[in-house]
């Protein structure tokens, strides 16, 4: 066995952990998390209009 063997076995086993970390990021049971995450960005347009809600009634007082 020579370094051009380990080579390609380093790269066959990096393949399958590439392709394990792909499959757990899409599975079923990873779907809510995934969903929190995309709605990450408008979480905080709620965010900014409490803001200005809090700001515009401590103007009028």
């Amino acid at each position: 066995m020579d370094i051009n063997d380990l080579r390609g076995v380093q790269t066959l086993i990096l393949i399958v952990v590439f392709i394990g970390i792909i499959w757990w990021a899409f599975s079923a049971h990873r779907k809510q998390a995934n969903d929190e995450a995309a709605h990450l960005p408008f979480d905080d347009d709620e965010v900014d209009k409490r803001t200005l809600e809090q700001e515009k009634t401590e103007k009028k007082q």
